[in-house]
């Protein structure tokens, strides 16, 4: 489907803290629907975190982008203090960048700590403002943020209530906001796939494995599963690797010692998404699996298929409303169902999943109708 660019032009500011080359799963979403306004005829700036090495401000595919001194240690992750100073930094620049700046509505993602500052934005100076939520910015998600969530109850519910929609990848997120509040405008807009991002290459005995290395990405369950068929892997030539990086990974390495599975598993650490290594590792790889204990949505899935990998996931609801293939689900938390799936994949001819509902060119014909 082509877009056409809006004859109703909007000048957008989008807030996020996790923007390219920062962040995981929803900094490149980020970045396409940016990019995405800008060929629909919109003006997109972006505030974002600035790191060592990035420049203050650069224009890219039409982006203009405003980096904004911070804490942040590492490219992959951003933790909580870090995110408060990103929140101080976006307010002082943002007071003197209105004074010469001005906008028809912002674009935030994540409801927390983003949803902070166009709470700030909208009571002093008008501006609204809709939300794209990722999953870790829905309270009671994700138990690394367990000590945080109860302080942040009432604020959240205020910035939910008081956006003029709030947007998620899935049905499953959706309904989790609403088992917290149902004050507020929800739309599901699914996120997309660069159909020309990942393709095929000349595949190789080769599982991939893309995550980052936290408990609840159950990578330690894959681990589990490999090792009692580590023999028939090894005997048909298959090798693991891990791409990610994250606080679990010293725990995964030593279980992968205690499994007697390092001359098969290599962990590659953290790799740039657009880069030609990571291209490779999709694109010569036989399988992909997420053993994920839950997800927003399944953004590696779809370029797991938009590689042509053989897909085994575990049964949760983001990954159902991807993937409806049953010898390609496998029971959270099973090791011994992943291990009996994964033997059966090596030995069954794939066939090719339809995913152009993804393709960011559909997918932004949906956020062009929210903007008007």
């Amino acid at each position: 489907m082509l877009q056409t660019k809006s004859s109703n032009k909007k000048r957008i500011l989008m807030l996020n803290y996790e923007f390219p080359p920062l962040g995981g799963g929803a900094s490149p979403v980020s970045y396409e629907i940016a990019k995405g306004y800008v060929k629909l005829g919109h003006s997109v700036d972006v505030v974002t975190m600035h790191y060592k090495g990035l420049k203050e401000f650069e224009k890219k595919d039409g982006i203009n982008i405003y980096r904004v001194k911070c804490l942040r240690s590492k490219k992959e992750i951003c933790h909580p203090w870090e995110q408060l100073t990103y929140i101080i930094s976006a307010k002082k620049f943002l007071k003197q960048h209105l004074k010469t700046h001005s906008y028809d509505i912002n674009h935030t993602h994540f409801i927390i700590p983003t949803g902070v500052i166009s709470l700030w934005l909208k009571k002093h100076y008008n501006l609204p403002y809709i939300i794209t939520s990722h999953g870790s910015d829905v309270l009671g998600y994700n138990k690394r943020f367990k000590m945080l969530y109860p302080l942040l109850v009432n604020p959240w519910k205020k910035i939910v209530k008081e956006a003029k929609l709030v947007i998620t990848p899935s049905r499953y997120l959706q309904n989790r906001i609403k088992e917290i509040t149902k004050q507020g405008n929800f739309k599901v807009i699914p996120n997309g796939i660069d159909k020309d991002k990942f393709k095929p290459l000349k595949k190789e005995n080769k599982i991939l494995v893309v995550a980052r290395l936290f408990e609840n990405k159950g990578v330690q369950d894959i681990l589990d599963a490999l090792k009692p068929i580590k023999e028939q892997l090894t005997k048909e030539n298959y090798k693991v690797n891990i791409v990610g990086d994250g606080p679990y990974r010293a725990f995964l390495i030593n279980k992968t010692i205690e499994n007697n599975l390092q001359d098969i598993v290599k962990f590659q650490g953290w790799l740039d998404n657009k880069s030609k290594q990571m291209k490779e590792f999709y694109g010569k790889s036989k399988i992909f699996i997420s053993a994920s204990y839950f997800e927003s949505f399944g953004l590696t899935l779809l370029e797991g298929i938009s590689a042509g990998c053989y897909l085994i996931v575990s049964d949760i609801d983001a990954h159902k409303e991807i993937i409806q293939n049953q010898d390609s689900l496998f029971k959270l938390k099973n090791p011994d169902d992943l291990k009996n799936k994964i033997l059966n994949s090596i030995k069954k001819k794939h066939k090719k999943i339809d995913i152009s509902r993804f393709n960011w060119d559909n997918v932004m014909v949906k956020y062009g109708e929210v903007m008007g």
